[in-house]
């Protein structure tokens, strides 16, 4: 049985999850490894939730927030974001983890394209990286 990445994706309710949805009613399909979280924003994702993930089997964690910094539903959640992802990053980075595990995008509720898209594109760098800890099942 050849190995399949399991990635978490937290999406933001107001945009990329919103997006998730329009993709679901479009009938766009994307890599079925990834189980979507719905949060009320990408600023409610905590360190701790993301190393959980990791934690708990997960090859790649993907966040997608709001279309831009500045779009945030509650103004500043998408500023910390940005800097808990650059902080977890340089974390995975310091116990040899490769960074690129974890990715954050901004998309809008109108991008059900761009969201696709961004989980398939995320879904191939993970498969490429190969499974979390380099053992495949």
């Amino acid at each position: 049985m050849s190995w399949k990445p399991k990635i978490v994706a937290f999406f933001c309710k107001w945009c990329a999850g919103a997006a998730a949805e329009t993709a679901g009613v479009m009938r766009l399909r994307y890599d079925p490894s990834v189980t979507p979280v719905i949060v009320p924003c990408t600023g409610r994702v905590t360190p701790s939730m993301i190393l959980s993930a990791f934690l708990n089997g997960a090859d790649g964690v993907l966040i997608g927030g709001c279309h831009t910094p500045n779009d945030c539903h509650y103004v500043a959640g998408n500023f910390k974001a940005f800097k808990r992802v650059q902080l977890v990053k340089k974390l995975l980075e310091e116990i040899g983890v490769e960074p690129e595990r974890l990715r954050l995008e901004w998309i809008s509720a109108t991008e059900a394209p761009k969201l696709v898209r961004v989980v398939n594109e995320f879904t191939e760098e993970i498969r490429k990286l190969g499974p979390l800890g380099g053992k495949r099942a």
